[in-house]
């Protein structure tokens, strides 16, 4: 099929009948018994894969085509019944198939050590193995649908393609090792680009091993302004084009230049979406090239009420905490320290949840002491009394004047990324 591209004006967004028509679009002309389809999960809501999985479901089964649906969770916690009702209206809850990173993979082969060093000026020498969940490989799929969201991202620069493949329905080597790359390599060196080496890890990946599937992306470009869903673009294709279009998009809505260092930065963390630091660390993966040296990050955050999504990466992080990029790589490279060896996920994810000292970080809780929080290299203070201050239904988005302080405020973190546009000139 030939590549489908919707642009919307950046004040409307696209329409739901637009988004629907273009769906439908897609599959004409395919002779389908059987589907899977691979959105994001809760963590990704604003996304718009929930609508758009739910319009591809509506389709395929009216035309008796028997879909199964399983969330690329990666290393996440499986979607609840609760939020499934939300983000996938009209599909049983049933129809979910949980991804087990650790159980439920197949391996395809591997990216060599030669080629990574090529990519990388050196700084990784390793292979990583390319692992996929096995009913990726069922040939009875006649068709699998791959939608979610491009948008600035730490790990690979900007998010979904591939990356919804081999990190959301990937093995512990790629999801592990992909992270430790980034994490080496330097995420300011990579947020909101599209060719990182993450992403030609990905890419080679794709063109080695599933070249043969039949993988249909389906990409938006979003934003949520006052919480509503708003979708500037649409990019369904089965090769990379779709994603190299939508990356020029989301470089031009989600990325905002800020004029100068932010001293102080409230950001809030919706309830609904954010439950662990590891998530809600998005508040600082996204900030940290607008912050002023020496600023403040304030994260609101009501529902986190742990660190990590998985109990053994919980431990992981209650043990090393976020103690920077050297910090972190010390405790890396020590024989005695195995345990974080073998989960290079988890060493990435404290490298990114630092601001290596240049800023300070405060969670504002509910749920977590403030020895735990403290305990883990961030300043603690209690959600209920911050909120006091930083009322979260009286700021805007942007600039505020808070007792005569100028703050800036951002109601989601995981929908762009800040710069400081002084810097980033210079």
């Amino acid at each position: 099929m030939r590549d489908i591209t919707l642009i919307a004006d950046k004040e409307t967004g696209l329409t739901r009948r637009r988004i629907e028509n273009a769906l439908a679009r897609s599959l004409v002309g395919r002779k389908l018994n059987r589907v899977l389809i691979i959105p994001p999960d809760f963590t990704r809501f604003h996304s718009g894969a929930g609508p758009i999985t739910s319009c591809y479901y509506r389709i395929l089964t009216e035309a008796g085509v028997d879909v199964d649906i399983m969330p690329a969770l990666g290393t996440h916690v499986p979607v609840s019944r609760s939020q499934w009702d939300i983000m996938f209206e009209g599909i049983p809850y049933e129809k979910m198939i949980p991804h087990d990173w650790r159980r439920d993979v197949v391996r395809l082969g591997e990216v060599p050590g030669e080629y990574l060093a090529s990519i990388t000026d050196g700084l990784w020498t390793d292979p990583v193995s390319v692992e996929v969940n096995r009913r990726l490989m069922d040939e009875s799929y006649d068709l699998i649908i791959s939608p979610g969201q491009v948008v600035p991202h730490e790990v690979i620069g900007m998010s979904n393609h591939a990356k919804n493949i081999f990190v959301g329905t990937g093995g512990s080597d790629m999801i592990n090792k992909s992270h430790m790359i980034g994490a080496v390599y330097g995420m300011e060196r990579m947020m909101g680009r599209d060719n990182t080496p993450v992403r030609k890890l990905f890419d080679y990946g794709m063109e080695h091993y599933l070249a043969d599937r039949p993988i249909l992306f389906v990409l938006t470009v979003t934003t949520a302004p006052e919480g509503q869903i708003r979708t500037h673009g649409l990019f369904i294709g089965e090769g990379r084009k779709c994603l190299t279009r939508a990356v020029k998009l989301a470089q031009k809505t989600n990325i905002d230049f800020v004029e100068h260092g932010i001293r102080k930065c409230v950001v809030y963390l919706d309830p609904s979406e954010f439950q662990s630091t590891w998530l809600g660390n998005k508040a600082v993966y996204r900030t940290r090239m607008a912050m002023a040296d020496g600023g403040e990050l304030i994260i609101l955050a009501p529902s986190v009420e742990r660190f990590g999504e998985d109990d053994q990466v919980d431990k992981l992080i209650r043990k090393y905490g976020y103690r920077g990029r050297i910090g972190v790589l010390e405790a890396f490279r020590k024989p005695e320290n195995q345990d974080l060896r073998d989960n290079m996920g988890a060493a990435a994810h404290l490298i990114h949840g630092s601001s290596d000292g240049r800023f300070s970080i405060t969670y504002a809780v509910r749920d977590i002491t403030r020895g735990e929080i403290e305990g883990v290299g961030f300043g603690s203070a209690d959600y209920d009394e911050m909120i006091k201050k930083y009322d979260p239904s009286k700021l805007s988005y942007g600039y505020n004047t808070v007792d005569g302080e100028e703050i800036y405020y951002i109601p989601n973190p995981a929908l762009g990324l800040w710069i400081n546009k002084e810097t980033f000139e210079a």
